[in-house]
């Protein structure tokens, strides 16, 4: 990994500005890195009371993080559909999709363990049982998981090929001109902070098709469809086109009496992995979504 100083960085210790840019490191941790070589500064190692200049070129060689294994808790769920191979579940604002580390417990994971009984595909091991694809933490809406092997690799194959279907709706701050359009630009992590992802050449394809629902005082409510699945897509699109996600506090600006982004999955469509049969799924706009909403339309 690679990390920039800036000139804001100046006369800062090392070890102290790589826990601040680094969201899986602490100052202790950061410290042991140096010490084990793992942390240059342009090219070279470097001591962790280095103190920065402000205009440094510093990479890390980060050890693969150890995902905790996930283990059932008894975690309502708002589940939406289920039947013996599927799981579609109404995610609500707060809830991490997966055991990581930071989040050992209290996923949807950790309630579709519990729930199902433990029967979730293995495909993506023991910390992610059962998972097809992910919303952020604080984006609600649906999610669908699968209860075996066979259902995860044919949802995999439509998510791949384009035919597991997922609709947004989202708030943003201020209102594009036109009525629909599509963002087609690829989104990579971020060279200037770790935590975000960023549109960048560098980055793997990333295509939102986006139409206008309704222009309100301010801001606009957008149907978003999503032709790839990357980290933030909708997020880093949205502010790209400069109208971030409204309550954002990564990509846009947090608003005081909301608790995150406006954005929630209303809208699944697939075709059943046993049946064949088309499924399609929606769950209403939360209440702070609504809330939001009808308070910009006066």
């Amino acid at each position: 990994m690679k990390l920039y100083a800036e000139a804001a960085d100046s006369g800062t210790r090392l070890d102290v500005w790589l826990a601040r840019r680094c969201d899986t490191l602490t100052r202790s941790a950061a410290g042991r890195l140096l010490e084990q070589g793992a942390v240059t500064v342009n090219g070279k190692p470097a001591l962790k009371s280095m103190r920065l200049c402000g205009a440094e070129e510093v990479a890390v060689d980060l050890p693969e993080p150890v995902e905790p294994d996930a283990r059932p808790e008894d975690i309502p769920l708002d589940v939406v559909y289920e039947d013996s191979d599927v799981i579609v579940v109404n995610k609500p604002a707060g809830m991490v999709v997966h055991p990581a580390p930071g989040h050992p417990g209290g996923t949807l994971v950790n309630a579709l363990l519990y729930h199902c009984g433990g029967q979730l595909s293995g495909i993506n091991g023991a910390a992610r049982p059962g998972i097809v694809h992910r919303i952020d933490r604080d984006t609600t809406g649906l999610i669908i998981a699968a209860k075996n092997d066979t259902a995860h690799q044919c949802l995999a194959a439509q998510l791949q090929g384009h035919a597991l279907s997922r609709i947004y709706r989202c708030l943003t701050v201020g209102a594009p001109e036109e009525d629909a359009g599509t963002v087609n630009a690829p989104i990579g992590r971020s060279t200037r902070d770790r935590k975000k992802m960023a549109v960048t050449p560098s980055g793997r394809p990333a295509v939102t098709h986006w139409r206008v629902i309704e222009r309100l005082r301010g801001c606009a409510d957008l149907e978003c469809r999503l032709e790839t699945g990357r980290t933030h897509q909708i997020r880093v699109h949205m502010a790209h086109i400069g109208h971030p996600v409204l309550g954002d506090p990564v990509y846009g600006t947090a608003v005081p009496g909301l608790t995150g982004q406006c954005l929630h999955a209303t809208g699944l469509r697939f075709v059943h992995p046993r049946t064949g049969e088309r499924i399609e799924l929606s769950c209403p706009l939360p209440e702070e979504f609504v809330r939001a909403r009808d308070k910009r339309r006066n």
